[in-house]
């Protein structure tokens, strides 16, 4: 069976008035059922356009992205109801209050209509959201407003889950909250890859730990291991090093 998500040797070029700019040169990595995979990066590392290929938001220049065996572009229905993800702006209508848009999302992501009010409730009480309720999402913090997109993306408990920075703007309480989520999705079966910028977080978690540094992979950190920040660097380090010498044709 193939793993439920996979990157294939994926480029991508962006181009512009000032020229082109390789955002991912060749990135492969596959997520296995009931794996957390997290991608961990300095900014601009290129770890949110390879979610936007696999989240089918953007379509590589080069490689393959596949989410349950299909292009992530052109998902059929069946497989786009087991995939939740939250990359860029989550499915949240600042309209419609928190229960509301919990419905909303369990419905678009084909819940039968019976289940649709006892998943919203479970979901939103997972993430400690059940107070803001009948809030309008317009008016929820920073923080609240992440929590909620988040339980939107799982209110339909996907087979597959991307988060591109899901802890950004919470405080340590729903830190804990979305770890233990991810942690039951993971428990259930669920393939999910994460991305961050915070390598201490996303160790907790993770079963496997990604270096992603000028649009590429360039190691794996254990995540049960020591010293990972000064491991995380000497990997950056080294593929700067490495890109400095293959610059200059390998002059000492």
């Amino acid at each position: 069976m193939p793993d439920p998500l996979l990157l294939d040797d994926v480029r991508h070029t962006f181009t512009g008035r000032h020229g082109a700019r390789e955002a991912l040169s060749g990135v492969s990595l596959a997520v296995a059922p009931g794996e957390v995979v997290a991608m961990i990066g300095l900014n601009g590392a290129g770890k949110t356009t390879a979610l936007r290929v696999v989240t089918g938001r953007l379509r590589p220049t080069a490689g393959a992205a596949r989410v349950l065996g299909h292009d992530p572009a052109r998902l059929p229905v069946g497989a786009a109801r087991r995939f939740g993800h939250v990359v860029g702006a989550p499915l949240v209508d600042p309209a419609l209050t928190v229960t509301e848009n919990l419905r909303v999302a369990a419905q678009l992501h084909g819940l039968p209509r019976g289940a649709v009010e006892s998943a919203a409730a479970a979901v939103a009480d997972r993430l400690d959201l059940t107070t803001w309720a009948h809030a309008r999402a317009r008016t929820l913090s920073l923080g609240n407003a992440q929590r909620l997109g988040v339980a939107c993306a799982v209110v339909h408990s996907p087979e597959v889950l991307v988060l591109d920075e899901p802890t950004s703007a919470l405080d340590p309480r729903g830190v804990v909250l979305v770890r233990e989520l991810v942690q039951q999705r993971a428990s259930a079966g669920a393939a999910v890859l994460v991305s961050s910028h915070h390598l201490d977080e996303v160790a907790r978690v993770a079963d496997r730990v990604l270096v992603v540094h000028a649009g590429r992979v360039v190691g794996a950190l254990d995540p049960g291991g020591s010293e990972l920040e000064r491991r995380f660097f000497d990997l950056v380090l080294a593929a700067d090093t490495a890109g400095a010498g293959s610059a200059t044709g390998g002059a000492a």
